[in-house]
């Protein structure tokens, strides 16, 4: 047995949504960890994949986060990915992040990562000092959505998406863009989802990320869009990247997510793998008719 179906089996959905709440009044999202053992990277990710599904239910974009850390355990193994989704989920969802109750292990290791990446930990012994230090941050809730200013034109993205009628192929170039927030994210991909609606057909995807940047701004975002597009419109999806950072967060969240990550170094290696799929997918219909 895997390392992921394990912590699958330790960690259930029902379970950890029985630790994530949310306060309307205090604009709060309270997580509690009390108790819990990050033990690795997969238990990492399930916790906040759920975390990232619970607030997009909301429908709310920022909350102020309230964090029990009573009796958790952050293992070595796990510390770096506990530390990098918590990065992202902040940037894209916090207004403030206030923790308590924290044993001394756990204060060393937030102090630690604070002084690396220069935020303030806001460590209180008790969840009533949490709370009123949350109630003293402003809110951000000006509007529904933050808006962010474009960065990038209908151009950009047009020149970097192409279909193969032949081979049933959409190709999208990532290659050398960053998608530096929510608002980038969103205006590529409404065009990508825009261009295959014109076409009436699903399509193999063959994405090119060498040297893309995803910020952590951005990450939440990027993930679901990318989930979402695939549901809806992937007969397989391949990708080729050579030893970015994009490509072990993209190999992180496919441990606990679903999904292959399928990603090859090259282009013709991913072509290749995208061979095998549509062979097999031939292979399945002429097996049903």
């Amino acid at each position: 047995m895997s390392d992921t179906e394990t912590a699958v089996q330790l960690v259930t959905r029902e379970a950890l949504n029985a630790r994530i709440t949310f306060h309307e009044t205090l604009q709060a999202m309270e997580a509690d960890f009390s108790d819990f053992s990050f033990d690795s990277a997969e238990t990492v990710n399930l916790f906040y994949d759920r975390l990232e599904d619970r607030i997009a239910a909301t429908g709310e974009d920022k909350w102020f986060f309230l964090v029990n850390l009573n009796g958790t355990r952050i293992e070595p193994d796990a510390w770096l990915a506990y530390r990098k989704r918590g990065k992202v989920l902040n940037l894209a969802h916090s207004m403030g992040s206030v923790r308590f109750d924290a044993s001394e292990e756990t204060r060393r290791q937030i102090e630690r990562a604070a002084n690396t990446e220069a935020f303030d930990p806001n460590l209180f012994e008790t969840r009533d000092a949490a709370i009123e230090r949350i109630k003293s941050l402003p809110s951000k809730r000006v509007t529904r959505r933050v808006q962010h200013d474009p960065n990038y034109v209908e151009a950009d993205f047009a020149r970097r998406l192409s279909f193969d009628e032949e081979a049933v192929i959409m190709e999208v170039d990532f290659s050398h863009f960053t998608f530096h927030h929510s608002r980038d994210v969103n205006d590529f991909y409404d065009f990508i989802e825009a261009r295959i609606k014109e076409t009436d057909r699903k399509w193999f995807f063959l994405v090119n990320l060498n040297e893309c940047q995803i910020m952590p701004e951005a990450w939440v975002r990027y993930a679901h869009r990318g989930k979402r597009l695939n549901i809806a419109a992937s007969l397989g999806s391949v990708r080729y990247a050579v030893g970015s950072e994009t490509e072990e967060d993209i190999r992180m969240r496919a441990t606990t997510q679903g999904f292959e990550p399928n990603i090859r170094n090259t282009r013709e290696e991913a072509l290749e793998r995208l061979a095998h799929m549509r062979a097999d997918v031939i292979a399945r219909i002429g097996g049903q008719s």
